[in-house]
């Protein structure tokens, strides 16, 4: 592994995800290598880094004008160009063959010491370290859309990543101007999806039962863990509004969450729609074009909102983490 400053990466699958966490390393000081894998990619490709490297510019996440990161960049469809990339990120669809397909191209072109890492959410890494050789060296790295302006990223090692693997990235992706949290033990949905499906599956419940509309459950979240979550977290949370009730509390409401593994009725009913929330405008909510366009809008201006307010509150800096 090279030294962190003169690391090159690549990446692998350029769509809405790729070419996010391409802008966001380049706003690192990476040289990048981006490799898109689909016919038609390229060109779009291009176009979306640049816009997001000019969003960067508009939020002042950059230390130089936008083009200037420009020039860093290598986009191809050859995966020959990766050949000196000692990190190399895929970033393709959650589907475990055609990641395999792309493992196999991946390691073709690289040197034996690269690191290889999925930005999978869902995939277990150990099923995916299985596909290359040398799997000590290989684990998960999972950002959070969009990638240039969320604090958010995970580190997941499988059953064979080296410490020294996860070590190594850890410390990288504190360049990367994130707070990394590293999981040591490979599960199924890792920390963010586990915490953030059990709340879809709760307020699914209370909608379905009729115990809340969709805009209370949303009000509800948003003005209450919405106020705080930004700063605290959760166990932070527990701490600050004292431990002593929570025995009784949990005595009292555990037995009555859900805890079903179906799929809920309304999701099953928007699916039949073919319902993609704000991308055709069809969801929990209507939209019309507008609306649409205005809350992608509002999104983008508040993670850059949320990314320059969350620094200035660093978990490490209010008090000593426990260990």
């Amino acid at each position: 592994m090279t030294g962190i400053k003169d690391t090159s990466i690549g990446i692998v699958g350029v769509g809405l995800m790729g070419s996010s966490i391409v802008a966001s390393l380049l706003a690192a000081g990476h040289r990048i290598k981006a490799v898109a894998p689909l016919a038609g990619e390229l060109d779009l490709a291009a176009v979306r880094i640049k816009e997001q490297l000019l969003l960067c510019e508009k939020g002042a996440l950059l230390a130089k004008p936008a083009h200037f990161y420009l020039s860093s960049l290598t986009i191809s469809e050859d995966y020959n160009v990766l050949h000196d990339c000692s990190l190399v990120v895929e970033c393709i669809i959650e589907d475990v063959e055609a990641k395999e397909a792309v493992f196999k191209k991946i390691v073709a072109a690289v040197g034996k010491d690269a690191v290889l890492a999925s930005n999978t959410s869902a995939i277990p890494i150990s099923i995916l370290q299985a596909f290359v050789p040398g799997p000590e060296r290989f684990l998960g790295i999972h950002w959070a859309e969009p990638a240039f302006a969320t604090r958010f990223l995970e580190i997941i090692c499988g059953e064979k990543t080296s410490d020294q693997t996860a070590n190594w990235v850890f410390e990288l992706a504190h360049l990367w101007r994130k707070e990394p949290t590293l999981l040591r033990k490979d599960i199924r949905g890792f920390i963010t999806n586990r915490l953030m499906y059990s709340v879809y599956r709760e307020a699914l419940t209370l909608v379905e039962n009729g115990y809340a509309t969709i805009e209370d459950a949303d009000k509800a979240f948003r003005y209450d863990a919405g106020s705080w979550i930004t700063l605290m977290g959760i166990f932070r949370r527990m701490d600050f509004t004292g431990l002593q009730d929570f025995p009784v509390i949990f005595n009292t409401l555990f037995p009555g969450l859900s805890n079903t593994g179906e799929v809920p009725a309304v999701v099953r009913k928007l699916m039949d729609q073919d319902a993609r929330g704000t991308l055709n405008c069809k969801g929990f909510y209507r939209y019309t074009e507008e609306e649409a366009g205005n809350w992608n809008k509002a999104f983008e201006a508040f993670n850059q909102d949320i990314y320059r307010l969350a620094a200035l509150y660093p978990a490490e800096v209010i008090s000593p983490v426990l260990k």
